[in-house]
């Protein structure tokens, strides 16, 4: 039977409501007789005690907030009556000691990746065709509009939708009402298409806004992250468009791929507008790089790769209550998995790990890394806190509303997607992962711009827990989107992956769903499925320009 109410950690004060509870329900949970003073609605709060103005509300163990009036226990915890607060940090002595989970099942697996000369192995095979400046979108489109097709890339939607029929009815006078009422989906079989080259995963045409304007900074760092993504072991070379005049220079992103991987060897290709004849002779030449890079990528197979070539990101995004007691503990355990076998998963994210920083600075094996992660958090916080912001503004109006009332209650729940391992690096953006174990890479909490910093530090899968829903995906790493809740499982099944909801609802423990999703993980390592995101081309790119982005 399903429990009424949930507490997270022995030293909380406050209990998580895995039901909505009425007025004056008795709750009996261990220890603990409560009826609840208020309604409190499932994924919510409620007070395990009287709170003073100022006491200190703490959740996961770590402080979450601070009461700004008198909540009666059992009443439920809220944005009118709590605000966020989180612990100082210190650099001390760390503790890097831990349990490692028991990994007898996965010890000799393998998955089947694509093994690159410098020895790292992908999860896909892509090309890319990218502009080094936003002037050359344009053209990007170009080339995808004649490419795509030809080559058996591009996917027709499962469904069409009946406009004709819609237009008759709108002919004959219909009103706002029977426009809206209209069901006008109508469902496809499946379309297949032939690949020209069986052996690349697909061509990827990204788009952006940087590469010119604004400060240089921006722009170097744009060939900075771009070279990540020629480095990750996902890509097998690139066709880059340049204007001829922008910022972001050829010159300097060579420099950048060669600083970051001085046995970069895989074929890229810059065409330059500025230097052809005509627009028909820019993307002629565009289509015949490509087609000739896609015959050196076509060589590579898949061939069996160890677990621990994995680099796994770790993503949350539309998040709520259940989040940080189901998707993300479970991912947790999956991380704590993989750092058993040799491979390194990666926490983005820091404005999302405001409240926890001390837990993740004593579990830094180095203390220059724990003083650099203290650091980085510190900068970016002044930063936000320059322009009238502040860690505190980052849960969203969904978050609230389905339990999440302040950052460090979302962050002590984010935090738990990187288990309990040691930590192994602190990364600044655009950083590479080198190391096996638990890496910190420093992202915003902005989805897209935190799995678009993953992939260009080198992840190679991503796992993105969602307690909302929400379609991200990326155009050179798979990301599998896992649900904290079954209704969401259900309602959104055609976006979401993997379910946790069985968490919730007890029937499964954190241990065993892990162990199944990491199982679901290979199939995908392998090229043996897609995800929904890989399915629907949710291929989300958008390099973030340093400015404070929560």
């Amino acid at each position: 039977m399903m429990n009424k109410v949930l507490m997270v950690h022995p030293s909380d004060n406050v209990m998580v409501a895995l039901k909505d509870l009425e007025v004056a329900e008795n709750i009996e949970y261990e220890q603990h007789h409560i009826t609840t003073t208020s309604p409190v609605k499932s994924k919510h709060k409620f007070a395990l005690k009287d709170f003073q103005i100022g006491d200190e509300v703490i959740m996961y163990g770590v402080l979450v907030g601070k009461a700004t009036t008198f909540i009666k226990k059992g009443e439920a915890l809220t944005i009118q009556n709590v605000k966020h607060a989180a612990s100082d940090v210190v650099v001390r002595d760390r503790r890097t000691s831990w349990n490692k989970p028991d990994v007898s099942n996965f010890k000799d697996r393998t998955f089947m990746g694509y093994h690159r000369t410098d020895g790292q192995v992908g999860t896909q095979n892509m090309w890319l065709v990218v502009p080094l400046v936003f002037c050359e979108n344009r053209n990007v489109v170009a080339a995808k509009e004649i490419l795509e097709e030809k080559l058996g890339y591009s996917k027709g939607r499962d469904y069409d939708l009946d406009i004709d029929n819609l237009l008759k009815k709108i002919e004959n006078g219909a009103d706002n009402q029977s426009i809206l009422n209209d069901d006008i989906v109508i469902p496809l079989a499946e379309q297949k298409k032939n690949r020209v080259f069986n052996n690349v995963d697909g061509i990827k045409f990204l788009l952006h806004d940087g590469g010119c304007g604004g400060i240089r900074q921006d722009s170097d760092t744009l060939c900075q992250l771009l070279a990540g993504y020629l480095n990750n072991p996902n890509v097998a070379g690139a066709t880059f468009l340049s204007l001829g005049c922008q910022n972001a220079q050829v010159d300097i992103l060579k420099d950048a791929i060669d600083k970051l991987n001085p046995n970069f060897d895989k074929p890229v290709y810059y065409v330059e507008q500025q230097k052809s004849v005509a627009e028909s002779e820019f993307i002629s030449n565009i289509v015949k790089y490509t087609m000739s890079g896609l015959v050196e990528a076509n060589k590579v197979e898949r061939k069996p790769a160890p677990i621990s070539a994995l680099r796994l990101g770790l993503e949350c995004g539309g998040s709520d209550g259940f989040s940080g007691i189901s998707a993300n503990p479970v991912i947790g355990y999956v991380s704590d998995m993989l750092v058993a076998l040799g491979a390194s998963p990666i926490l983005a994210e820091f404005p999302e790990l405001n409240g926890v920083e001390q837990s993740l600075t004593d579990r830094c094996i180095d203390e220059k890394d724990a003083q650099r992660f203290v650091d980085l958090m510190s900068i970016y916080k002044q930063r936000a806190e320059a322009v009238g912001s502040g860690f505190d503004a980052n849960p969203s109006p969904g978050n609230i509303k389905d339990g999440l009332i302040t950052d460090a209650m979302k962050s002590a729940g984010a935090a738990k997607k990187g288990g309990s391992s040691p930590i192994v690096a602190v990364l600044d953006y655009t950083e590479q992962v080198t190391k096996p174990g638990l890496n910190l890479l420093c992202t915003p909490g902005n989805d897209v711009e935190s799995t678009t910093a993953l992939a260009g530090s080198g992840a190679t899968l991503i796992t993105f827990s969602t307690g909302l829903g929400t379609p991200t995906g990326n155009p050179i790493t798979p990301v599998i989107k896992v649900a904290s809740n079954s209704i969401l499982a259900e309602r959104m099944n055609d976006i979401i992956d993997f379910n946790t909801g069985s968490v919730i609802t007890g029937e499964d423990s954190i241990a065993s769903r892990a162990n199944t999703m990491l199982e679901y993980l290979l199939l995908i390592a392998s090229g043996q499925d897609e995800t929904n995101s890989m399915r629907m081309r949710q291929d989300d790119f958008i390099p973030w320009k340093r400015g404070i982005s929560l």
